[in-house]
């Protein structure tokens, strides 16, 4: 379980990003929306570690996280998912994954993974991870790492980029494997209806705070029906997949 008490977070030229943030997250899915800019990829790398609060308390399974480096963070149990995966030139693919397993992976084994993210094994296993890699292909390269890992706690922030080449259904079936082999709770960052519809909880981020928080059937139909002064909320709802390329 992941607690977050009274967490905020200023930039260096003392911008407030975040605002007073408590949130627990012990569920099977939990996904964070709200409008753009309003803090929620900011959320996402605090909570990895990228960056850290000004103040207030990140205790993860009751151990107090809130100093730990992101390495240290990701030997107790986090994983994170960059919006925009990193490229590694002149690491292969199937190194990338053994890092991730904690030990050499087989070749069968690092297969299976790609496999479940749609990728063929073949194709990648032995490919570096530079610019020959599209950005939806390092998208899926990193869901099939986060698999490999297998953590307590797994935080994406926006997975369905670089997916129109690949359909949601599988996405969500992934998410859907990932807890079945972990019991442990996934973070997802998503404008996506079809992805917020797996959600048990849904945390709607605005502003630098929490706006709404509660299961699914209590907050989704607002954030579909309603319209809000600032910005409707079909802005942030809307599909995005048109336009995304692999």
């Amino acid at each position: 379980m992941l607690e977050l008490q009274h967490i905020s977070y200023e930039t260096d030229d003392n911008k407030e990003i975040l605002h007073d943030i408590s949130l627990t997250i012990s569920e099977r899915f939990v996904a964070v929306t709200g409008p753009n800019g309003g803090g929620k990829s900011t959320l996402a790398k605090v909570i990895a570690g990228i960056y850290k609060p000004t103040s207030g308390r990140i205790l993860l399974d009751g151990q107090d996280i809130t100093d730990m480096s992101i390495t240290d963070r990701a030997n107790a149990g986090i994983s994170y998912a960059f919006q925009q995966p990193v490229r590694f030139k002149g690491l292969k693919v199937k190194d990338l994954l053994s890092l991730a397993a904690g030990k050499q992976a087989s070749v069968t084994e690092a297969c299976g993974y790609l496999s479940e993210v749609g990728l063929c094994a073949r194709d990648y296993i032995d490919r570096e991870l530079n610019d020959s890699l599209s950005g939806g292909e390092l998208k899926r390269i990193e869901i099939a790492m986060v698999l490999a890992r297998g953590t307590k706690l797994s935080v994406f922030d926006e997975p369905e980029a670089g997916i129109d080449l690949w359909s949601f259904q599988n996405l969500i079936r992934v998410f859907e494997k990932m807890y079945e082999q972990t019991r442990g709770s996934i973070l997802i960052i998503s404008h996506q209806e079809r992805i917020l519809n797996i959600a048990d909880k849904i945390v709607v981020i605005k502003d630098g705070h929490i706006d709404k928080i509660g299961p699914r059937a209590d907050i989704l139909p607002a954030l579909l029906g309603s319209a809000d002064a600032a910005q409707p909320a079909c802005d942030f709802l809307a599909d995005k997949v048109e336009g995304v390329r692999a």
